[in-house]
């Protein structure tokens, strides 16, 4: 955008701020620009993403719009839902895309997540889809919450409140019931699930507070709470409360651990303690 430092803006990266909306915005215009230069075969297909559209919100809303769009259901349709979602989303999916950006190794800039993450994808869409709920248009949300699972392999029940900065890696097999609540800057990583433990009603999934790390294929099971900054290893079954900042693994979970100076969610280091066994 006019009057944004390109330089400024790396620096915020590197120091772990999220860029404003605007300021991400040229950065990864600049990188469309660049890759559509490299590789023109891709020049059509980064026109139509990100270069034909003037802000961030509006290339978010075609691309999500495209990605869930089927017969009975219009692209034109999809991207007014998102539109209507107005400017709240966009700054939540700033910060989302900042989360992958900064937490996955792989991601060299802010172009590959911003186009291919399904992760991101299908946060974002649940974003729309929690609004919808909340103003009580249940059957549209239910609607996304379907179309998300066939396309994206990520089930989120629309109910879910989910807060800021939230990274959802390689996202297949996810799955997080409708009174489950994940809190700001979580990590989660394919194949987790925020479960209940059987046909019980009402309160019955699990609460995941800040800086929460849930490695890959992590199953938490019932109306428990994952404790501020707290590790669940890859494979665990996690049945009861962990405490904040515990590392905890096996089947049952147990306490392994406990975080010192790093963030789990933000460190992304699934390594367990040495000598744990399970």
């Amino acid at each position: 955008m006019d009057g944004f430092d390109m330089e400024a803006g790396a620096a915020d990266l590197a120091l772990g701020a999220t860029p404003q909306p605007d300021a991400l915005w040229a950065m990864l215009r600049a990188e469309a620009e660049a890759a559509a230069e490299a590789e023109p075969a891709l020049r059509g297909m980064l026109e139509m993403a990100v270069l034909r559209h003037d802000t961030l919100g509006a290339a978010l809303s075609a691309l999500l719009a495209r990605k869930l769009t089927e017969a009975l259901m219009p692209a034109e349709r999809l991207e007014d839902l998102a539109r209507a979602a107005g400017p709240d989303l966009v700054t939540l999916a700033a910060a989302d895309l900042s989360a992958n950006r900064r937490r996955d190794p792989a991601a060299r800039g802010w172009l590959a997540p911003f186009l291919y993450y399904k992760g991101f994808h299908a946060l974002t869409w649940h974003r729309v889809a929690h609004g919808l709920w909340k103003d009580g248009r249940i059957d549209l949300a239910l609607y996304l919450q379907s179309r998300c699972s066939l396309v994206f392999g990520v089930d989120i029940h629309p109910a879910v409140p989910v807060g800021r900065g939230v990274f959802i890696d390689h996202a297949t097999g996810v799955v997080v019931g409708e009174t489950a609540v994940i809190g700001n800057d979580v990590s989660i990583l394919q194949e987790v699930t925020l479960g209940g433990t059987g046909k019980q009603r009402g309160d019955r999934h699990p609460k995941v507070r800040d800086g929460v790390l849930l490695s890959a294929g992590a199953k938490v099971l019932g109306n428990i709470e994952i404790g501020r900054g707290a590790k669940v290893g890859a494979g665990s079954v996690v049945l009861a409360d962990v405490p904040p900042c515990a590392t905890v693994a096996g089947v049952p979970a147990r306490v392994v651990g406990w975080c010192r100076d790093a963030v789990p969610a933000l460190a992304m280091d699934q390594s367990l303690p040495p000598g744990t066994g399970g």
